[in-house]
């Protein structure tokens, strides 16, 4: 009977450890992949390129396929350019809101095959796929099923006035093209739908059940409510996560994803995973920086891109970052040497932590030199198979013969970069002041950097 009870008792321990353990939204495999690249790339480029006046709004007037004939196009540049900027994905923009399309799409003639690059001839989704495998990036497709210019259609997908379509005969050009998109070029990382979807309910084509049935395994930025992999906007174009940002929400953007919601946040008791994507543009000005222009615009500053970066990869959103092709077909000079520097600045910025390791628990304290060394900066990083399980944090540095709150946060998740005022220590403690299971964080680092990113910002934020 003893040894019954001996065996027994591990046995009732660990599950009344496991029954404290209350169920959490986790993220599946494809989602975990997706956090982990942290930095991608969406590359722009369309007619307005050679027709900067057009306004895809202004039905009826857009521009022929004959004024598309860039000169210099390669692929394999532009995703060389997105690589050296640290992204292992990278979104070309298929179509966007002019409706043309950078394939030889069979659903209507607007599109390569009538324009006179390579006499009708080319496919650049294709050529684009095949340059992503070529350099080892994983390759997304952005198909804007909310605007179209040439077939008089508005957000969320809705046909106007006017139109030579009826709403039933877009619905199948949407369906045919994404069909193509999804099936000829092999398996996506993620798909983008700028703008959001017209539910069916509301008279919408059926593109949730397409992207069960053609892309299971995508990530989907605003995608249909019921897609697999959803991952949502963050309220901006300007890399600029909301801090607190959790990994859970109820919905995506909105119930449809075409609304800005109240709250870009997210939801930490929030019952599907659904984390922020920041993209934003390198360049500023004439189309949101969004397509190239010969002038009336600038690029943003090393100091604004790792801002950015902090901002979005360190408040647990991926960081999708813009770049333009000009007229030429090519991502221009300037950009690739801007895009080059941020990718190893980065690399160079978190390549020294004075400290670095894993922590479980409430309460962590930390041994990080034997004499005091200047800090400024901590990087944690939570177990995300397990789900977010911190709520609150509090990081103290043992000074002049005792402990002083340097910093304090809410949201972890894959990611959080938090800068404080410099202090100099040996060592420090991380308490865990709220939390719904026990923490897993795979990474709690600390560093000195000289050029703080965020040194006006409270070191509470």
């Amino acid at each position: 009977m003893k040894r019954f009870l001996i065996i027994l008792l591990p046995w009732l321990v660990y599950t009344a450890q496991a029954q404290q353990v209350p169920k959490l939204v986790l993220p599946n495999a494809q989602q975990l992949q997706w956090a982990a690249a942290e930095i991608g790339a969406i590359i722009h480029f369309d007619l307005v390129n050679y027709v900067p006046g057009y306004d895809w709004r202004n039905w009826g007037t857009h521009p022929p396929a004959s004024v598309f004939n860039p000169s210099k196009l390669d692929t394999d540049q532009w995703v060389r350019a997105a690589k050296a900027a640290g992204a292992s994905y990278v979104v070309l923009v298929a179509k966007h809101c002019s409706g043309f399309s950078l394939w030889p799409t069979a659903a209507h003639p607007y599109s390569v095959k009538n324009a006179p690059w390579k006499n009708g001839k080319g496919d650049i989704v294709k050529d684009f796929i095949a340059s992503c495998k070529k350099y080892h990036v994983k390759p997304g497709i952005y198909a804007s099923a909310a605007a179209n210019g040439y077939c008089y259609v508005d957000n969320p997908g809705l046909v106007q006035k006017g139109s030579p379509f009826t709403q039933k005969q877009y619905n199948d050009i949407v369906i045919q093209q994404l069909t193509e998109l999804w099936t000829n070029y092999g398996k996506l990382f993620e798909i983008w739908f700028d703008g959001g979807v017209l539910p069916v309910e509301q008279g919408g084509p059926p593109i949730a059940a397409l992207l069960k049935k053609f892309q299971p395994d995508a990530i989907v930025f605003q995608g249909p409510v019921h897609a697999k992999n959803l991952v949502r906007w963050i309220g901006n174009e300007e890399g600029a996560a909301p801090y607190p940002n959790w990994g859970t929400s109820d919905a995506t953007t909105s119930a449809t994803g075409t609304i800005k919601a109240a709250n870009m946040s997210g939801d930490p008791d929030g019952k599907i995973w659904c984390p922020g994507e920041a993209d934003f543009p390198l360049r500023t000005g004439w189309q949101g920086g969004w397509f190239w222009k010969a002038s009336g615009q600038k690029m943003r500053s090393p100091e604004q891109l790792l801002r950015n970066y902090n901002t979005s990869v360190g408040r647990n959103a991926n960081m999708l970052l813009g770049i333009v092709i000009d007229t030429s077909g090519q991502v221009p000079a300037e950009d690739v040497a801007r895009l080059t520097w941020f990718g190893k600045a980065v690399k160079e910025r978190f390549a020294r932590p004075v400290f670095s390791g894993k922590a479980n628990g409430t309460q962590v304290q930390q041994t990080i030199a034997r004499r005091p060394v200047a800090i400024n900066c901590m990087v944690l990083q939570e177990d995300i198979a397990k789900g977010e399980r911190i709520r609150h944090y509090a990081l103290d540095a043992w000074v002049n013969n005792g402990w002083k709150q340097i910093a304090e946060g809410s949201s972890v998740g894959h990611k959080r970069i938090q800068e404080f005022d410099p202090v100099y220590t040996t060592r420090v403690r991380l308490r865990i002041t709220g939390s719904v299971a026990n923490p897993v964080l795979k990474n709690m680092a600390f560093y000195y950097m000289e050029d703080q990113q965020t040194a006006n910002v409270s070191p509470y934020q």
